[in-house]
């Protein structure tokens, strides 16, 4: 895994219930963030809504 941090700026822009933090200090969008967004990333997140399955390369709306 990457580093990556957000700035403070896109930061103060999430509610509390969109994310939160792991024990490892990253970022973990929740299932509201992602309806939120709209679309699926394929990255598998662990709270995905729209139930991609990277095998089939499949987005299967839950």
């Amino acid at each position: 895994m990457s580093n990556f941090q957000f700035s403070s700026s896109k930061r103060n822009k999430l509610s509390s219930d969109e994310f939160y933090y792991s024990k490892e200090g990253y970022i973990v969008f929740t299932e509201k963030h992602h309806l939120n967004r709209g679309f699926c990333c394929k990255n598998q997140c662990k709270h995905c809504p729209y139930g991609y399955d990277i095998k089939t390369d499949q987005i299967r709306k839950k």
